[in-house]
């Protein structure tokens, strides 16, 4: 099994609507946006990516942030049941994309909610935040679909941060990267690398130690490079001011049946 696909989903006209919960609400430029959208796309498709685009949701605006409408292991999609309500439509195009991919499809069923974001996979290891957008519930039915696939599942307690993975992500070698003050436990992953900007904590691996990031985290890009990677800057501005980063604007699907 290997795949190198990615889905992604356009930010719809009502993005500036998008949700807010840990930072203060900043204008949004829309157009700027959809710009630095398609330069994030072309990031991932220079470094061998077959990028899949989710039919819109224009009505929703978060709905770009497609990472939080499923979470993938091996060949077996999970649809999430996002804990905001307003976001809960988004999951019908991202089903009808797995399926299309020849994924086995399961979904989340209330009272269940889980969100995406919380979901960071290192290996066979899946660590799930149960906090302000997953619950106690959707973390169950994570853990029920995936073990018996040979997954061991972790969950941890977010609320400092909107997502877990908006506090800490891994690089190639399984090291944890993350910004001081942003997790609730950092005991419960070992080998922690300190990066000096919160942006710089979200990596997406890209193959071969390339290293997809926010350009709003330099001092971060040049210790990854010293550390023999290869930092690929994008700018996401407009998404940060949503609380977005690197990892939610896409789904990597590297489990795919070839």
């Amino acid at each position: 099994m290997s795949s190198r696909k990615a889905l992604v989903r356009r930010p719809g006209p009502r993005l500036a609507e998008g949700l807010v919960t840990h930072i203060e609400r900043t204008a949004v430029d829309g157009d700027r946006a959809l710009d630095q959208w398609r330069s994030y796309v072309a990031a991932l498709e220079l470094h061998g990516w077959e990028t899949v685009e989710v039919a819109p949701a224009d009505d929703c605006p978060d709905a770009v942030f497609v990472e939080d409408t499923v979470v993938m292991y091996r060949n077996v999609a999970l649809v999430t049941r996002p804990g905001a309500d307003s976001r809960k439509p988004e999951t019908a195009g991202v089903e009808d994309a797995v399926s299309r991919l020849g994924c086995s499809v399961n979904r989340v069923r209330e009272p269940g909610t889980l969100d995406g974001g919380d979901v960071l996979k290192v290996g066979d290891t899946i660590y799930v935040g149960r906090g302000g957008r997953t619950n106690t519930e959707g973390v169950r039915q994570l853990r029920a679909c995936f073990e018996p696939l040979g997954a061991r599942v972790v969950a941890v307690p977010v609320t400092r941060v909107l997502h877990l993975k908006s506090g800490i992500t891994a690089l190639p070698d399984g090291t944890f990267a993350t910004h001081p003050g942003l997790l609730d436990e950092p005991a419960l992953f070992p080998g922690r690398l300190a990066v000096p900007e919160a942006a710089g904590a979200h990596v997406v691996l890209l193959g071969g130690g390339a290293l997809l990031m926010a350009a709003s985290a330099p001092r971060t890009a040049a210790l990854y490079a010293d550390l023999g990677y290869t930092p690929v800057p994008v700018d996401i501005g407009e998404f940060e001011k949503l609380e977005g980063s690197v990892t939610c604007l896409s789904v990597r699907m590297r489990g795919l049946y070839a």
